[in-house]
């Protein structure tokens, strides 16, 4: 496939550096050199300096015959006049635009359409960060909840502690300590390296366990895996930008929130904005101010300022106060590792939450959801099974007869609302949700492969 990105920033490299590793066509647009020689200079990819939205630039990148465009810059009209000018000069297919404002994003649906603003899909990272956010306030003790059927089924990510009911045990012991809830074992990464678990995999303490359950049985399934947690009461936010307001306007209903922020101007407007929220206006990284707002009882600490240092900083010391859980939101990738191997429960990054939204628009076939696993080390999957056996490659067929590669599992399959664990001996019916694991990436080719029906199919 043939795509431009537009914008060298840190979402823009990212993605650019997934698709290149694909395999894909890649062109990335910006106007600092020193980004774009580092990148080329790296992965396999192209670059062209200027500016994103200007004809010849476009041009010169190959819009001409470019599949689709990812408008990644830090500037929402910009990616809007980007997108314009491929649908009306180049008439480019596929059109993606990074949109960060509100005020675009809530009228979304009657501006963006091909007779306004030709875009075809809107990613605002924002968004997708504070979603991810809420989903592991809402799992006390998960490292990563994602969602797939529409929400009705989930994916959560947790850490196996030392009084875990499953600890030491094999994976096939889990249906007998939950014989009535359909859930199955994904993966285990142990020690960074990942395995696909048969039912005689041990689980030991220490490893991450990713399990798929329906929405409202992953408490109980996570309870086999670590000590249960309390529900999340008390939240501090710093940071009243667009994903710490974003989140403090979701939670205001169901949680106790306080939030912090240093630009008095914006305090002020927050206080006036979010009416369930005790808003203060200071420096999170001030230990006194932390410690006059008893950060100590806070359930979670989220540090979702726009600078990772002091992200890092006001983070630890509340980790160090006494709060429950700290997250925080790291936008250098060099920055994850250093931060979740000290005092920070979860580093936060929007480049990595961010792709999985790119990537569900990119791959082949009737995919409607990926997600990138511990750090993009992983792919998790949703296609949708189209035709019947003579134009389909998997409908009519046991999932112990698809060629699978060896680093991929499916995990369930989604039938009219309910998750059906999957077994060698089970059927893949005609709009069955298909829910994969795919550990090693190289292998994202055989997969949309294998969901893609034949032209004979109507």
């Amino acid at each position: 496939m043939k795509i431009i990105v537009l914008g060298a920033g840190q979402v823009g490299s990212t993605v650019a550096q997934n698709l290149a590793r694909e395999n894909n066509d890649v062109t990335v647009v910006d106007t600092d050199s020193e980004v774009l020689s580092a990148l080329s200079n790296t992965f396999d990819l192209r670059t062209i300096e200027g500016y994103a939205s200007h004809p010849h630039v476009l041009k010169d990148a190959g819009a001409e015959d470019a599949d689709m465009i990812v408008a990644a810059t830090n500037a929402d009209e910009v990616n809007m006049v980007a997108c314009q000018i491929a649908y009306s000069m180049f008439h480019t297919p596929t059109k993606i635009a990074r949109i960060r404002s509100q005020g675009y994003l809530s009228e979304g649906a009657q501006l963006f359409k091909n007779d306004h603003i030709p875009v075809d899909v809107l990613i605002s990272p924002e968004r997708l960060v504070t979603d991810h956010i809420e989903r592991i306030i809402e799992h006390p003790g998960a490292l990563q909840v994602v969602g797939f059927a529409e929400g009705r089924v989930s994916m959560v990510g947790v850490t196996v502690d030392d009084k875990a009911p499953m600890k030491d045990k094999a994976v096939w012991q889990l249906s007998v300590l939950l014989p009535d809830v359909e859930t199955r074992v994904m993966a285990v990464f142990r020690d960074e390296h990942a395995l696909i678990p048969d039912g005689d995999t041990v689980i030991h303490e220490d490893d991450v366990v990713f399990f798929l359950a329906m929405r409202k049985e992953t408490r109980e399934v996570m309870a086999q895996f670590r000590t249960t947690e309390k529900r999340n009461k008390r939240i501090m936010i710093a940071g009243g930008g667009n994903i710490g307001a974003g989140l403090a306007h979701r939670l205001q209903d169901r949680y106790h929130v306080k939030l912090i922020e240093s630009v008095t101007e914006r305090a002020d407007q927050l206080a006036s904005d979010l009416k369930n929220v005790l808003v203060f206006n200071g420096d999170a990284a001030d230990h006194e101010l932390l410690m006059g707002e008893y950060v100590r009882d806070m359930d979670v600490f989220c540090a979702l300022t726009n600078d990772d240092e002091a992200n890092i900083l006001s983070a630890m010391l509340a980790k160090r106060a006494g709060a429950g859980k700290v997250m925080s939101l790291i936008n250098r990738p060099a920055y994850v590792d250093l931060v979740e191997s000290g005092f920070i429960d979860l580093a936060v990054s929007p480049q990595q939450v961010t792709i999985g939204a790119l990537l569900t628009h990119i791959r082949r076939g009737d995919v409607v959801a990926v997600y990138s696993l511990r750090k993009g080390s992983a792919e998790a999957m949703e296609a949708v099974a189209h035709g019947d056996p003579e134009t389909s490659k998997v409908v009519g067929r046991k999932i112990g007869e698809l060629p699978l590669p060896k680093d991929v599992t499916i995990g369930a399959l989604v039938r009219e609302g309910r998750m059906v664990s999957a077994s060698h001996d089970t059927y893949v019916e005609p709009e069955d949700h298909v829910i994969l694991l795919v550990l090693d990436k190289a292998h994202i080719p055989e997969v949309e492969r294998l969901f893609q029906v034949n032209v004979t199919f109507i």
